[in-house]
């Protein structure tokens, strides 16, 4: 009995003793979980008055909130007297395997970051990447979300983006047109030229300035080549190519015959 009560007694005062690091590690805990919450909200409405990219948001939140919850749980396991030093080493041993195994979507994480840093497109932009051409939906931390003409979604690593060229059809308002018009050396090319002109002037969604105009580009074995320069909106290249190309068919057709 006497055994017991020593038992008791001793066990009791180790819990006196260690109640104070309980108590202020509780604390800790949830003054940490309060702050971090607090940190959270001002840093999104800093990021957000500075109109920073919402995907950039996202990522900066989250790896602030993983980090500050990383430096929280070594604080109060610390506060309870458990030795953080090689708690610490085997982080450090973690993220450096994990590191090495993942060199490839590390790229791409990297990748993600330039691309939403630097912003050679945004969320909305029609681009060609990668032998890739369509609209941009959405930019992750991986890879890009694009859009095709064929209704195709279409994902392509940032690795490859960041280090790869971009062309971006919606950074400008505007876009020329570039359209080949091949015709036979035995044509009227002097009348062609004339009725080609008058076309692209008179279209009503090609822009008079810049001016538009129409070039011998070329010298085939069997054709002359016009090409057709016109300025146009984004939204008209496509309708305004189309029928360009069209009409110089039929102009090409009429004149030769």
């Amino acid at each position: 009995m006497e055994q017991m009560n020593n038992f008791f007694i001793h066990y009791f005062n180790v819990l006196l003793d260690y109640s104070p690091k309980v108590i202020s590690a509780i604390i800790i805990l949830f003054v940490g979980i309060w702050g971090i919450r607090f940190i959270r909200k001002i840093a999104e409405t800093v990021m957000t008055k500075r109109e920073l990219e919402p995907t950039l948001i996202k990522f900066l939140l989250d790896f602030l909130i993983w980090a500050l919850r990383i430096l929280l749980f070594v604080s109060v396991i610390s506060k309870l007297g458990i030795e953080t030093s090689s708690f610490v080493a085997i982080l450090g041993a973690i993220g450096l395997a994990v590191g090495l195994s993942l060199q490839g979507s590390l790229s791409n994480f990297a990748g993600g970051v330039l691309i939403i840093l630097f912003k050679p497109f945004k969320v909305g932009d029609t681009i060609e990447a990668q032998s890739e051409n369509g609209k941009v939906l959405g930019i992750q931390i991986f890879s890009t979300k694009i859009l095709t003409a064929q209704n195709q979604i279409i994902y392509i690593p940032n690795g490859l983006l960041s280090n790869g060229k971009i062309k971006n059809f919606s950074q400008k308002t505007t876009r020329r047109t570039s359209l080949v018009v091949p015709t036979g050396y035995d044509s009227d090319i002097k009348n062609i030229k004339i009725k080609l002109e008058a076309l692209v002037k008179n279209h009503p969604k090609v822009l008079q300035t810049p001016a538009p105009e129409v070039v011998i580009s070329d010298m085939g074995e069997k054709n002359l080549i016009f090409s057709l320069r016109a300025w146009t909106y984004n939204a008209d290249y496509g309708t305004v190519c189309s029928e360009l190309l069209e009409e110089s068919s039929k102009i090409v057709k009429v004149t030769t015959s």
